[in-house]
């Protein structure tokens, strides 16, 4: 599960290693970034696998695992499968490495096999943003529209969608997405500011952090 991972940090890492010494500029200052988001990245891995060993290691000592067991028939798998195919887990990957064109070649794998997964439109939008492609990362949160059922959710996705308008200078649409975020989610931060954002024609448009923690 993990091997496609850490063969793109081995990958960058080395890349990191054989250009730094002679890098300058703006060159030096992209192998720093890439250098920076390696550390953070294998921190967390770090903590997360100690925090699971710790868990496993006081299982092992409270549980008597000396008489075998007829281990149970697994249950099918009902509820998002997509999760577990390699190229979901190779997308999230590329995402968290910056790396959004892949990211996108590895969900479009998963929604020509499960066209209403909800985390692969997502990641897809969330890739295109950053690629600058605001059009079909529009297409993935009008398609993502029909199958939520959270209103939270909807709101920030409206609230998305108004931001990707108003980027187009396409504010009449914009400011009505966001009001359509706030008549579904009053308490919701973004639109309101978005909308001043409209109003004014300049400012800095707001997506949401809650919409960018669900990844």
């Amino acid at each position: 599960m993990f091997q496609h991972l850490f063969a793109e940090m081995n990958e960058m890492l080395q890349e990191i290693v054989t250009d730094f010494p002679t890098a300058e500029g703006t060159r030096r200052n992209e192998l720093l970034c890439k250098y920076n988001m390696l550390h953070r990245l294998s921190d967390n891995v770090m903590d997360e696998w100690l925090i699971f060993a710790e868990k496993l290691s006081n299982f092992r000592e409270h549980t008597d695992l000396s008489a075998e067991l007829e281990e149970p028939e697994p249950e099918p798998e009902k509820e998002a499968p997509e999760l577990f195919m390699d190229s979901f887990v190779r997308g999230q990957g590329y995402y968290k490495l910056l790396m959004y064109r892949k990211c996108i070649e590895q969900f479009k794998e998963v929604i020509l096999r499960y066209p209403d997964s909800l985390a692969a439109r997502l990641y897809l939008a969330m890739a295109y943003l950053q690629e600058g492609e605001g059009e079909t990362a529009w297409n993935h949160l009008d398609h993502m529209l029909a199958l939520i059922r959270e209103i939270k959710l909807k709101a920030m996705i409206y609230n998305a969608m108004g931001c990707i308008r108003a980027a187009q200078e396409r504010f009449t649409e914009a400011q009505e997405l966001f009001r359509l975020s706030l008549q579904l989610d009053p308490e919701l931060p973004e639109p309101t500011v978005n909308l001043e954002v409209c109003r004014r024609r300049g400012g800095k448009l707001q997506f949401g952090n809650q919409l960018v923690s669900l990844l």
